[in-house]
């Protein structure tokens, strides 16, 4: 299996809990000022499960009640939140406290409310990130059934995500730990203890060596914690455990993970042709991402045990022979290197997981809430005698429609995420920014001549600054070809160069469409589509400017925007301050 896949594998569908293992409940809080509400809501969910696990309701009969509920209680699954309460925007006010100031972001929110032309269905679900709008009069109790089990289904979603990334950040946070210990005892001790901080549980764990060449019913014990610590000091008396024997041994010939009810064994090889057993015993059952979790960081063991076997047979050398010191010093150094590398691989990994789930949540929504629509709709004309084939016709045209959108964009975050997942570095040097810009205008000039519009540059001759040639030409470059991109036909752009104190400075003028204060304030976003639209049927990714505002972030400087509003044009600007 490839890096890849493991990480992907995480992912997966939550597999029910082991029978017999008892969970939690899932706790839903119902806010709303009616009290028959909570019972209604009560009543049709008394007997409500999903994954062997129930319900606990909590109520709340105000938005002031609510946030004290939410505080008090971060692991909430859903909430059932009217609109109106103590005002006529109480429920709309706590969702934003929710998600601004208690940071809770997966939580599911289920809007109810009995009037509806309070809060515009569509208003709301643009404006604020909410997961379900229901008009009480519809929620009957199979309809609360069916949004309640959706909500805990992305919930728990949601939940595997968060906790696939926390363990995937402590594997690579023990990497480097591991990667430091010189000693077989150490390191075997550190392997320990890492997977017991990894599934937050209290184990008791012994790692157990088998040397390249040693009999088959050989092997040394290296480390041990909980009730096993003791067979570390007393290998008599791990020998008089037969179960435990027995288990080792079956584990070095079937030369694989397997994980049991309670216990969990571990096989590791190195290349130096070593074997490792990890055995756990835990007071419950792994879940399917803690396996995971695992196997994954097992697969990186091999190379720690053999950073530390290389580093003691270099010091077996310079006790023999002094000519070998530099030989195994550069043997050293490759692994050493290997190592690093493959821990800035984890380190991009993470950064490419977190980022393309962050965006695919939030971006995701709108065609997914659109198949969905249209999937309802088409049973219902599904279900009607004659069906109307022309109206069916219509809704699988549109899911088809929207399903091509899902995929374009999946492929759209995708190749942006991979290119975020690498890092960014700039290089500082002199170089003169008034020839950049210069060239910068010529290569768009024959845009500008497309659309007969007059591309002038104003500024001294040469302007000296420091910075990254290559970075800086991208940024520039973007604000100029948007400048011409949302331009109307016959239009004028003005790029001009000034010196102000120890700032170099670029200012890129237009008479365009102009901007709104909404898109002031998110322009510089990734993936933003502003009101203004390209006047020559240009295509628009949305990243152009988010791209120049990191490239100058990078070079601790500034870019801003002022337009005087829409139709009057925009006037970005780029502050290169010079190295102290």
């Amino acid at each position: 299996m490839s890096d890849g896949d493991e990480l992907i594998a995480l992912l997966d569908d939550v597999e029910p809990a082991p029978a017999g293992e008892m969970l939690p409940p899932w706790r839903v809080a119902v806010i709303d000022d009616d009290p028959a509400v909570h019972e209604g809501t009560r009543f049709a969910l008394y007997d409500y499960k999903l994954s062997g696990q129930g319900l606990e309701i909590l109520s709340a009969h105000s938005a002031k009640e609510g946030r004290e509920l939410l505080a008090r209680y971060p692991d909430i699954a859903v909430v059932l939140l009217d609109v109106v309460m103590e005002t006529e925007t109480a429920g709309l006010d706590l969702v934003g406290f929710i998600r601004n100031e208690l940071r809770n972001e997966t939580v599911r929110i289920i809007l109810r409310t009995g009037q509806p032309g309070q809060a515009p269905e569509r208003r709301v679900i643009v404006d604020y990130d909410i997961n379900d709008y229901k008009a009480k009069t519809e929620l009957t109790a199979d309809k609360l059934f069916t949004s309640i089990t959706a909500a805990l289904r992305s919930y728990q979603q949601l939940q595997r995500m968060v906790e696939t990334r926390r363990g995937l950040e402590i594997i690579i946070e023990a990497a480097s730990t591991l990667f430091d210990f010189r000693s077989m005892q150490r390191l075997a001790e550190g392997v320990l203890t890492q997977l017991a901080s990894l599934l937050e549980v209290d184990c008791a764990g012994i790692l157990v060596l088998r040397e390249d060449g040693m009999e088959q019913e050989s092997f040394s014990i290296l480390a041990g914690s909980g009730c096993y610590r003791r067979f570390v000091e007393d290998v008599a008396e791990f020998e008089r455990e037969r179960e435990l024997n027995d288990v080792v041994k079956q584990a070095f010939e079937r030369r694989c993970h397997d994980f049991m009810e309670r216990r969990s064994v571990l096989y590791v090889k190195t290349g130096s042709g070593r074997e490792v057993i990890v055995l756990l015993e835990a007071a419950k059952s792994l879940s399917d991402t803690n396996r995971a979790l695992v196997e994954v960081f097992s697969s990186r063991l091999s190379i720690a045990f053999d950073n530390v076997i290389l580093y003691q047979q270099l010091q077996d050398a310079n006790l023999r022979l002094e000519e070998r010191v530099l030989k195994r010093t550069a043997e050293l150094k490759s692994a050493n290197h290997r190592l690093a590398a493959q821990t800035a691989e984890l380190r991009r990994a993470n950064r490419f997981k977190t980022e393309i789930l962050g965006t695919i949540a939030h971006d995701l929504k709108n065609p997914l809430g659109v198949i969905m629509g249209r999937s309802e709709m088409l049973s219902d004309l599904l279900a009607m005698q004659p069906v109307p084939n022309g109206q069916v016709g219509d809704q699988i045209r549109h899911v088809r429609d929207s399903a091509k959108r899902l995929t374009n964009m999946v492929d759209t975050l995708i190749t942006d995420a991979m290119n975020d997942a690498l890092d960014v570095t700039i290089r500082r040097e002199p170089l003169d920014l008034a020839a950049l810009v210069g060239d910068v205008v010529e290569a768009n000039r024959p845009l500008a001549e497309r659309k007969d519009q007059a591309l002038t540059m104003a500024g001294p001759e040469s302007l000296t600054t420091c910075g990254d040639q290559d970075r800086l030409w991208e940024a520039v470059d973007n604000l100029v070809s948007n400048a011409i991109k949302y331009s109307p036909t016959g239009g004028a752009i003005r790029v001009e160069l000034r010196r102000e104190g120890a700032d170099s400075i670029v200012h890129v003028r237009d008479n365009g469409p102009g901007l709104s204060p909404e898109d002031v304030g998110r322009v510089f976003g990734r993936f933003q589509r502003l009101s203004a639209k390209p006047t020559g049927g240009e295509s628009s990714t949305g990243l152009g400017l988010s791209i120049a505002k990191r490239i100058l972030d990078l070079h601790h400087g500034r870019i801003s925007v002022e337009s005087a509003g829409p139709g009057h044009g925009a006037t970005f600007t780029i502050s290169i301050p010079d190295p102290e």
